[in-house]
């Protein structure tokens, strides 16, 4: 499966918080795609998740099926 992610562009999430993606990388076990990424609050620290988790839909408490991150921006 391949996974279109728009790299270096703030992201919001359900919660409202905004990420910054900086890079996509491959697990060196299991050569699974990753998304590199960044909150733009706190302390800003790397983070990483599977690229199919970072671009999957997931259900609201209202039972809304909405994306995990939307772009926003150019």
């Amino acid at each position: 499966m391949i996974y279109v992610i728009t790299l270096s562009r703030t992201l919001p999430s359900l919660q409202g918080s905004e990420y910054q993606v900086l890079d996509c990388a491959r697990h060196s076990e299991t050569e699974e795609w990753m998304v590199i990424y960044r909150p733009c609050y706190g302390e800003a620290g790397l983070w990483v998740r599977p690229a199919g988790m970072f671009s999957e839909s997931v259900m609201t408490v209202d039972g809304e099926e909405l994306p995990r991150f939307e772009r926003i921006g150019d």
